[in-house]
């Protein structure tokens, strides 16, 4: 298999499942910042020009966070990255979605990339106070589903993946997490996995 990240961003979360599952992989950077997303030689391996994108071991492109892992979780069930118990599965779901869909794209979105929502260069301030006020009242939502837990569905899972990657953007930026949150940041960084990933990342 072969994973396209690019450093620090939301692939960090793929990347650290695939050193969960332990299997043999390749990984190649993209350079965003230079624009390689949009260049004919990642264009041809994923026409989205997003991170991450996986190639497995049959040539077949897995695109998009919570489809990845999801496929990573169900081809690697030795891995136990998904609970067996259905209403787990479904709360593990229901969290990796939500910190893609909601803490991700409508708060860190509006925080990194003000000016994809203001046409103005003066509203760009506004644009990101309502980034921190989106990306601040989910980590309240997921303070509550950790209460009393280490994990986001009892056991390590997927979910928490994409827990990490929010909780590590909202660590860089400053923004502050709430106990049990960084508490859950605390136990992803002292996983083997997540030390691979970061030493891997340049980000150790």
């Amino acid at each position: 298999m072969k994973l396209y990240y690019a450093p620090g961003v939301c692939s960090i979360g793929i990347h650290v499942l695939m050193e969960e599952i332990g299997k043999s992989y390749e990984a190649e950077a993209v350079d965003l910042r230079a624009g390689a997303q949009y260049k004919p030689e990642y264009m041809a391996v994923n026409p989205k020009s997003k991170v991450p994108a996986l190639v497995d071991d049959a040539g077949t492109l897995r695109t998009e966070y919570p489809a990845i892992a999801y496929w990573l979780a169900r081809t690697n069930p030795f891995s136990n990255l998904l609970p067996d118990d259905i209403d787990l599965q479904a709360k593990a779901l229901e969290v990796m979605d939500y910190c893609v869909a909601t803490i991700h794209m409508q708060g860190f979105t509006r925080i990194f990339r003000p000016g994809n929502f203001a046409p103005n260069a003066a509203d760009e301030d506004a644009v990101k106070a309502r980034g921190t006020e989106i990306a601040t009242k989910g980590f309240a939502a997921l303070n509550e589903i950790l209460a009393g837990k280490d994990y986001a569905a009892g056991k390590f899972s997927i979910a928490d993946s994409a827990i990490f990657y929010v909780e590590f953007w909202a660590k860089r930026i400053g923004l502050a997490l709430p106990a049990n949150c960084a508490a859950h940041l605390e136990r992803m960084l002292a996983r083997p996995s997540v030390q691979r990933t970061l030493a891997a990342e340049g980000l150790a």
